[in-house]
C-alpha cells in the first residue's frame, strides 16, 4: 500500500467558541483527485486553509509526504514548527483561490515567475521557460505581457493555475475557485482543472459547488457537516447514490 500524500489525524479546529472541525480523520493518497462539498460554514475551507498554514489547527496532526505540517523535532520532543519547518513542507503545495491574488504590478509571465525564483531560488531563465509553457498550457501563451487588469476573471484564474504550476507541486488545492467568476466563464476554467486532473501525477483536492463537475473528475468525494466529515466514497457513491437525508437535501439545492 502507498503512504497517503496528505493524513489529517484527529484535526479539530476553533474560532474562539465556535468549533469549525470536529475530529477530521482523512488520507488522500499521492495523485488522487478528492472533492470536498458540503454547506456555508462546514469546514471546506478551513481544511485546505490548515494545508497552506493559513490557519492553524486546534488540535490533532497533520502528515505532508510522511512529515508532520504543524509540529516539528526538537530535542527529542515535538513542539510547535517553526516558520522554516512550515515553508520546507508547505513547499510541495500548491493552491488557486478564489479570487485569484495576482499581483496587479506585475505581467501574467512575472506573476509565474516570481515564487520560483525568490522562494526556491531558481534559475530566472528556468523558470522563464516553465512559467510559458504552463501559461501555454492553460490557453493564455499569447498574453505573457499582459497585466492583470487586461484580463477577463477566467483568464486571470487560469494565471493563478498556471503560477501554482511552475513551482511543481505534489499536492494542488482548489478553494471554489469559479464561485467567483461570471457565469459564461465557469466552463473556461474547469475545462483546465479537468485537463490537469487527467494529465497530471499530482494528488488534487477541490472545494467545489459544482456536482456534475466533481462526478466528472473525483476519485473520492467528501461530504462535510457541521465539521464532520458525514459521508464520503466515491463520487457515484455520494452523489448519485447516498442514503444521508442532509447530503440529498443539499444536493437538491445545486442539482434541482
Amino acid at each position: 500500500m502507498t503512504d497517503p500524500i496528505v493524513r489529517f489525524q484527529d484535526v479539530h479546529k476553533s474560532f474562539g467558541d465556535v468549533n469549525v472541525l470536529k475530529g477530521i480523520n482523512l488520507d488522500i493518497k499521492p495523485a488522487e483527485k478528492v472533492a470536498i462539498i458540503g454547506p456555508s460554514g462546514s469546514g471546506k475551507t478551513t481544511i485546505i486553509r490548515m494545508l497552506m498554514t493559513l490557519e492553524e489547527p486546534s488540535s490533532g496532526d497533520i502528515i505532508v509526504d510522511g512529515k508532520n505540517l504543524w509540529k516539528m523535532e526538537k530535542n527529542g520532543h515535538m513542539v510547535k514548527a517553526n516558520e522554516k519547518h512550515l515553508r520546507e513542507v508547505r513547499g510541495d503545495i500548491g493552491m488557486v483561490f478564489q479570487h485569484f491574488n495576482l499581483f496587479p504590478h506585475m505581467t501574467i509571465l512575472e506573476n509565474c515567475m516570481t515564487a520560483p525564483i525568490h522562494v526556491k531560488k531558481e534559475s530566472k531563465e528556468e523558470v522563464r521557460d516553465r512559467s510559458i509553457q504552463m501559461l501555454e498550457r492553460v490557453g493564455l501563451g499569447e498574453k505573457l505581457d499582459n497585466y492583470p487588469s487586461q484580463l477577463s476573471g477566467g483568464q486571470k484564474q487560469r494565471v493563478a493555475m498556471a503560477r501554482a504550476l511552475v513551482m511543481r507541486p505534489k499536492i494542488m488545492l482548489f478553494d471554489e475557485v469559479t464561485s467567483a467568476l461570471d457565469p459564461e466563464l465557469v466552463g473556461e476554467v474547469l475545462e483546465v482543472i479537468r485537463d490537469l486532473a487527467k494529465h497530471e501525477d499530482m494528488a488534487m483536492v477541490l472545494v467545489t459547488h459544482e456536482m456534475d463537475f466533481a462526478l466528472d473528475i473525483a476519485d473520492k468525494v467528501l461530504f462535510l457537516d457541521e465539521g464532520v466529515i458525514a459521508e464520503q466514497g466515491t463520487a457515484s457513491e455520494v452523489i448519485e447514490h447516498s442514503e444521508n437525508e442532509r447530503l440529498q437535501g443539499f444536493l437538491r439545492r445545486f442539482r434541482g
